[in-house]
């Protein structure tokens, strides 16, 4: 029910593609006979088969199907009785390490789930290796036997070869001879008739005693076969009379290995075909990018993204298209080349391809329903010879349709009721739609008539559908938009291309007040889903945007609950260590107490006592001193700085830095500070005013150019466009006086460039009495478009 369908919707060049996806004669044999079923059990299995080998592959690579023959016919004659050839043989152990391979292919690397098809059908697989291999040493090609097929074989071709060489050496002899050297007519030898025989004159035939074999095309050279080998010759002839007996015994040998494994070789050749089949369909599945879809038989189709499979995969425009819920007939309208017949053969190959098993090109969330019969009258098919105009051969067709169309059946219609006169053509369209529609077929048709949009806003269970049509660029979008009907562009494109509007005018005459009311409303409809459609793409923009954001913040909340962690296991850590050591000092001191105790008089006790718990004390101060360490200390000025604002320069005390306010004090007396590249939360007893510290500060000597050079030293240099030289200076000139300045730490940004400058500073660098160490920035430094010195 299927062959016209097969034939207009061109699931033939499917059937062809994947027949040149497979590796054997045998898989495209299997892939030409490829046809849609019917069954839903049948049609589950075999897009389960295809989704194996799709795994199969994904996970382990492209199968070994090299050296798969088709050997059903040397099995026949096997099973008969014949004898093998060395070509036949070789191709029965090719068809034997095909099998082999394939083992190993599904035995190595990743492991196959249980219920695995492929997996399945290669467990089934029979490998002979020690057959294989004797074949193998036993046939070098298609023509020899191999030295090593036998014993008898490898002495038999030693005499030969011992008795050739012997023949040689004699004839050698004679024609080199000074006796006979004059008779030659060459100084070769030669062989005829498989015989070993030299080139004499035909004047001298008479002085070289032997049996004549063969003369020249001119009769001037005779070649004779001296009596002097005759009998080796004979020997040799002899002996290739056994060598072919024994070729023909080994022949019958690996003959009778072949048929005590003639069914596993039948069932593996099966196999074989079956799993070269697969993976052509697996094949054809990866290079279109298709998905598995879910199949029912309730009618109802939806396609996601569908791309039909025929077409350039990057320039076609993938549809959405759904159909047997609310509506079971679908009117699409649309500009010519506009994609409404691409839409009809997309939907019409997808059901075609699921119901033959392969996978479709669209996207996950693809439902297809299987159908009885699918029927598809799409293209002009008018015939001179049966005298059809379009209009009849269409009608034809149309008739064959409703005669046999009825539930679980799927009918595409291109252009229904085109050809003929328009009124009569509409409303034939519409009973012809309305027929199918009450048999229960589920129906999509193209049209231009506006009759059947208006039929399909009115009549329950069918829908409209159309092609986007841009006028601004007069061109089709070829997006297909279900529950919009197709709006005429007629005036548009004319108005576009230039038509005078006194003429547009005038055709705007000639429309009803209906016809006018039904494009007014057609027009407000499209630009309502324009905009809906618009507003759709941003809200899912936003939605992404969010989504992103949403998850950094929650990769950042992973990564402070880790850093969380790892600190908190560090400090338990260093808790135990301190512990540890503390309880070993303790012990320590216990027993120097109860040794003194026991040596020591008592004033000396007394002192070694206080000793012990000055030296305990310490020990705690000590170690309260490390667990209230923190990165700026809250020690420093009695009275802290009132009335801190941004801007604000101060100094840090405990770590002699200037920096800059940056935020004003919290609750807590903690500010933020800018200190050279680092930004750090301080509290406000560790700040001091410039100005007020200015004042205090000594006054002479070096404090005096120390405060000079502090207020205005920055803590980065920036040398970005100097030359080496200038930048040399500049650097030596600037670590002076940051050093004067009292800054630990500074930033010198060179860029990153061709590493020219950065060189020539990190030279300086290592030599200056100013640098303690020096670096590259980290990420978020500048990274090695700046380096970060270390002032002593």
């Amino acid at each position: 029910m299927f062959e016209k369908a097969i034939r207009v919707l061109e699931f033939d060049k499917i059937v062809m593609r994947v027949m040149n996806l497979a590796a054997s004669e045998l898989g495209k044999e299997m892939a030409a006979s490829l046809l849609p079923e019917r069954d839903f059990s049948k049609i589950l299995n075999l897009l389960k088969e295809t989704s194996d080998g799709v795994s199969f592959i994904s996970r382990k690579g492209s199968p070994p199907l090299g050296g798969v023959h088709d050997i059903r016919d040397s099995l026949k004659r096997v099973k008969v009785g014949a004898v093998l050839s060395p070509g036949e043989l070789l191709k029965v152990a090719d068809t034997l390490r095909a099998s082999r391979n394939l083992k190993s292919y599904a035995l190595d690397g990743a492991a196959m789930e249980d219920g695995n098809a492929v997996s399945e059908l290669i467990n089934c697989l029979v490998p002979h290796r020690r057959i294989e291999e004797k074949i193998r040493l036993s046939i070098l090609s298609e023509e020899e036997i191999s030295d090593n097929a036998s014993p008898a074989l490898a002495s038999i071709r030693r005499q030969v070869l011992n008795l050739q060489n012997s023949i040689r050496d004699r004839l050698n002899d004679i024609i080199k001879s000074t006796k006979y050297q004059k008779y030659m007519q060459e100084s070769i030898v030669t062989i005829r008739d498989g015989r070993y025989v030299v080139p004499v004159k035909q004047e001298h035939r008479s002085e070289i005693p032997g049996l004549v074999h063969d003369s020249s095309s001119s009769g001037a050279t005779i070649f004779i076969e001296p009596m002097a080998v005759v009998e080796a010759n004979n020997e040799i002839k002899q002996l290739k009379i056994k060598e072919q007996l024994e070729i023909e015994r080994i022949l019958r040998e690996l003959t009778a290995d072949v048929e005590s494994i003639l069914n596993e070789l039948m069932s593996n050749i099966a196999i074989l075909a079956k799993l070269d089949f697969i993976f052509a369909k697996a094949r054809f599945s990866l290079d279109l990018n298709c998905i598995c879809p879910g199949i029912n038989d309730c009618g109802f189709t939806v396609i996601k993204k569908g791309r039909h499979p025929l077409l350039d995969p990057k320039t076609v425009v993938p549809i959405d298209f759904w159909i047997g819920d609310e509506f079971k007939t679908l009117v699409v309208t649309g500009p010519n080349t506009g994609g409404k017949t691409v839409t009809l053969k997309t939907v019409g190959l997808f059901t075609l391809m699921t119901q033959a098993g392969l996978h479709i090109p669209a996207s996950e969330g693809t439902q297809i329903s299987l159908y009885d019969r699918i029927f598809a009258d799409i293209g002009d098919e008018q015939s001179i010879e049966q005298s059809l105009s379009t209009f009849s051969s269409h009608m034809k067709n149309i008739v064959e349709i409703l005669e046999n169309a009825g539930h679980r059946s799927l009918v595409l219609f291109d252009e229904l009721g085109a050809g003929t006169d328009p009124t009569e053509g509409a409303a034939l369209a519409m009973a012809i739609l309305e027929n199918l529609h009450e048999a229960g077929a589920i129906t999509v048709a193209t049209t231009h008539y506006s009759e059947l949009k208006v039929y399909a806003l009115s009549t329950k269970g069918v829908e409209n559908a159309c092609c986007e049509f841009d006028v601004d660029t007069l061109k089709p979008t070829y997006k297909l938009l279900i529950g919009v009907p197709g709006k005429s562009n007629a005036f548009a494109i004319s108005r576009r291309l230039g038509l005078k509007e006194s003429v547009l005018d005038k055709a705007k005459e000639f429309l009803t007040q209906e016809d006018i009311r039904f494009e007014d409303l057609l027009m407000n409809i499209e630009k309502n889903r324009s905009e809906a459609e618009k507003e759709k793409i941003k809200a899912e923009s936003y939605r992404l945007e969010i989504e992103k954001i949403k998850r950094a913040l929650e990769e950042e909340k992973s990564k402070i609950e880790s850093n969380r962690a790892k600190i908190l296991k560090e400090a338990r850590e260093e808790a135990r260590r301190i512990l540890q050591e503390t309880k070993a000092e303790s012990e320590s001191m216990l027993a120097r107490i109860r040794q003194l105790e026991k040596e020591q008089e008592a004033s000396e006790r007394n002192k070694a006592a206080e000793e012990v718990r000055a030296a305990l004390r310490n020990k705690i101060n000590g170690i309260e001193e490390t667990l209230s360490e923190t990165l700026v200390p809250r020690q420093g000025l009695t009275q802290p700085p009132n009335n801190l604002k941004p801007g604000d320069d101060v100094l840090i005390v405990n770590l002699n830095q200037k920096g800059v306010v940056l935020n004003p004090p919290d609750k807590d007396g903690e500010t933020l500070v800018q200190a050279g590249i680092m930004k750090i939360n301080v509290h406000i007893s560790n700040l001091r005013k410039i100005q007020e510290q200015r004042n205090e500060i000594q006054k002479t000597g070096l404090g005096r150019i120390s405060v000079s050079k502090s207020s205005h030293i920055s803590a980065e240099i920036d040398l970005r466009g100097s030359t080496l030289d200038d930048a040399m200076e500049s650097v030596d000139k600037y670590l002076d006086d940051a050093s004067i300045a009292g800054l630990r730490e500074i930033m010198i940004i060179h860029g990153k460039g061709t590493g020219v400058l950065r060189n020539g500073i990190h030279q300086l660098l290592r030599s200056n009495p100013h640098v303690k160490s020096f670096r590259l920035g980290k990420y978020g430094e500048g990274e090695w478009g700046v380096t970060i010195a270390e002032l002593k």
